[in-house]
């Protein structure tokens, strides 16, 4: 297996740090993969996206949804109330289980909500006016003569 150094990427660039940490835990592909609990990821407008994470047997109270430093952290972890109880067979898991969702730029949480056992995440892409494409009027040539042109 190969293994990439970016080192030298660290110190010809400013300010894509991010990135560079991106692509780091991409290549680790030795790190096992969680795969609890499932959950979807489905497109529900242009720029509106939701994650459904199946939380049977969680409480709202004992689930968490945070958004930090460009990921979004959903981590539930269980109250110490089932001692009393005796199980004969248990087979909806309810371990205690941190998963994150890297965002995208621009991505934001709009919403959460806890139905029959799912936890539904809400997030929307809002692009900055600043950064969406805008239409340049072309004027003639006497438009330019003597003055500045505004963008």
């Amino acid at each position: 297996m190969r293994t990439l150094d970016f080192a030298p990427l660290y110190r010809a660039t400013v300010g894509f740090d991010r990135v560079a940490d991106l692509m780091d835990r991409v290549m680790a592909a030795d790190a096992p993969q969680p795969t609890y609990p499932p959950y979807n990821i489905e497109k529900t407008d242009e720029d509106a996206y939701r994650i459904s994470i199946a939380v049977a047997g969680f409480t709202e109270s004992e689930l968490s949804v945070e958004v930090k430093e460009g990921a979004l952290i959903v981590s539930a972890k269980k109250a110490e109330d089932d001692k009393e109880r005796t199980y004969l067979h248990r087979g909806i898991a309810t371990r205690a289980f941190e998963r994150r969702f890297q965002l995208a730029d621009h991505v934001r949480v709009s919403g959460a909500s806890h139905i029959d056992g799912m936890l539904h995440i809400d997030l929307v892409r809002e692009v900055p006016e600043a950064l969406k494409p805008r239409r340049i009027e072309i004027g003639g040539s006497k438009a330019i003569e003597g003055k500045t042109v505004e963008a």
